[in-house]
């Protein structure tokens, strides 16, 4: 009864805030699209169930394919254009602004959006539930005795926690974006080659065509003299 809010919540889960990470740039495949409609998916049957739904965009393209259907649920957009490399600093912004959200009583439950990446060729849109965290069952119970106390620790390591969980998200999405990249444009450059290739074909096939038109013309024009 005792434990910290961000570890137990509040005790509903009519509002849901929604953190939907996406990249900064296109031209890397289905990447933003995917993670996109698994959050789109998720917000038309919360809001199906009778719950309020408020999202915080981080990456511009995420803000850009959601705020046309639902611009009025979006709070803020955090972009990250100008970070050359992702830190824990960016992460741990984030997340301050969602447990300054949680403190000023905005939502009851926050979901992350993210992709995670399982090879160059496939990236998993995933959504994980964060406030409350969601933690596998144990195996057996265990008592262990705290110095500080628990609430004093608790205090401490579950705001940090929430960092390292945004944290990996933006990895994973990062990872996972350069992977999708890396598929996309050799998928462009496959199909650029051979349409160079059809072009160059038709090209030879057309100029072969005029040569031999203008052959038979010359060969006529002899006989006929």
């Amino acid at each position: 009864d005792s434990a910290p809010k961000l570890l137990a919540g509040t005790g509903s889960d009519r509002v849901h805030l929604l953190v939907v990470c996406t990249a900064e740039r296109g031209l890397c495949g289905p990447f933003n699209s995917a993670i996109v409609r698994l959050a789109r998916e998720h917000i038309n049957t919360l809001v199906g169930q009778g719950k309020e739904v408020k999202i915080l965009c981080v990456g511009r393209k995420g803000h850009e394919q959601l705020r046309r259907q639902y611009g009025r649920m979006i709070l803020e957009t955090v972009e990250l254009r100008g970070v050359r490399q992702i830190g824990f600093e960016q992460a741990d912004m984030i997340a301050k602004k969602i447990v300054a959200l949680f403190d000023e009583g905005s939502f009851d439950v926050c979901t992350l959006f993210f992709s995670r990446f399982k090879s160059v060729i496939a990236q998993i849109p995933t959504a994980q539930q964060i406030i409350p965290p969601v933690f596998e069952k144990a195996a057996a119970a265990a008592s262990y005795e705290y110095e500080p106390e628990e609430e004093e620790i608790l205090g401490d390591l579950l705001p940090r926690n929430l960092s390292v969980q945004v944290f990996r998200a933006l990895l994973e999405n990062a990872a996972s974006e350069q992977g999708a990249r890396m598929s996309a444009m050799d998928n462009a450059t496959r199909n650029a080659g051979e349409m160079i290739r059809k072009q160059t074909l038709t090209y030879n096939r057309t100029r072969q065509a005029m040569i031999t038109k203008e052959l038979i013309e010359i060969i006529s024009g002899a006989e006929a003299l």
